[in-house]
């Protein structure tokens, strides 16, 4: 199992924060704009007839197209201003 990331370590100590944390996040996520970006994401999945069965993500591209990367190379990927540095 891999280490907990300096963030992790701290939420796991501080209960109060990771409750903050936690309620934040649930508004954020129950947003129009993160409920509709989660659907158009769903909706590509399903079309490649990858929905449901795990496996890669898929990845935002420059050009704004999506294309299927590993999970870990996707997510560990943080760009200038958290932007894609795929073509």
């Amino acid at each position: 199992m891999a280490a907990k990331s300096r963030t992790a370590k701290y939420y796991a100590s501080n209960p109060k924060a990771r409750a903050k944390k936690a309620s934040y996040d649930t508004k954020y996520h129950s947003t129009p704009s993160r409920k509709k970006y989660r659907s158009e994401l769903n909706a590509a999945r399903r079309k490649r007839k990858i929905y449901g069965k795990g496996g890669g993500d898929l990845s935002h591209t420059k050009r704004g197209t999506l294309t299927r990367e590993s999970a870990s190379k996707n997510r560990a990927r943080n760009g200038a201003n958290g932007r894609s540095t795929k073509k």
